[in-house]
């Protein structure tokens, strides 16, 4: 069966989409994070994915084509850690679909196959259920718990602290 969703890069000529879903999803995201919302944070944002240590994948509809929503990979590490952190988010409209669910295990596929990762983490407030939801549905495990971790709109959140390893074959658990 064919997935629901590709994965592809953004790229500038993505602005205005994903502007538009950004504005659309503000509710949806609000707390949780802060999306590249105006020009200037949309070209910032290509800039800094565009660094060696980042990836970046836009999880596209196969029906439509359309932006379901972003898959960001950062702070790559290789050597004998060969680790990165993912960040994610859902656009409105297409959330709770099974989308992001299909493009995370689309990513921790790539970053455990083509990549060679041996592991990545996902750092989520612990109020955020669906977010946690969905890592424990793509494999993640509950390692523990980080407070004041991260800033998010201005303010310093506790956070979860959630990882999947690659297996013996360098496969993640949902490959």
């Amino acid at each position: 069966m064919k997935s629901p969703i590709y994965l592809r890069a953004p790229e500038p000529q993505d602005r205005s989409a994903f502007l538009a879903a950004v504005r659309a999803s503000e509710k949806l995201h609000r707390p949780w994070i802060s999306a590249p919302a105006t020009t200037a944070q949309f070209r910032a944002y290509l800039q800094k994915m565009a660094q060696p240590a980042n990836r970046a994948y836009l999880v596209c509809r196969r029906d439509t084509d359309d932006i379901a929503g972003v898959i960001n990979l950062t702070n790559v590490i290789l050597g004998a850690f060969r680790s990165g952190y993912l960040g994610y988010y859902a656009f409105a409209g297409h959330e709770r679909q099974g989308f992001m669910c299909a493009g995370l295990k689309a990513v921790i596929r790539h970053a455990f196959g083509a990549l060679r990762l041996h592991r990545l983490e996902a750092n989520i407030q612990p109020g955020n259920g669906t977010s946690i939801a969905l890592v424990r549905a793509c494999g993640f495990r509950l390692e523990g718990y980080s407070p004041r971790y991260l800033k998010i709109r201005g303010r310093w959140c506790d956070h979860q602290r959630w990882a999947i390893l690659a297996d013996r074959d360098g496969r993640g658990d949902t490959a």
